[in-house]
């Protein structure tokens, strides 16, 4: 079973949808792997909580 991880900012339903569908179709293209064998792991994170070039995204 594939496992697939993204982690980033906070995403509404409708984004995570299309980022897991879209991720989903790809992997198992490139890997000859059913689709279904797939999971796909969202992780969220507040932008105070991300920082990029040593600032928090909050602070761009």
């Amino acid at each position: 079973m594939p496992v697939i991880t993204v982690e980033g900012t906070k995403l509404n339903k409708e984004q995570k949808s299309k980022l897991v569908k879209d991720l989903t179709t790809s992997a198992a293209k490139i890997m000859n792997v059913p689709e279904q064998a797939f999971v796909v792991l969202v992780k969220e994170n507040d932008k105070e909580n991300i920082g990029v070039g040593g600032q928090l995204l909050t602070d761009k």
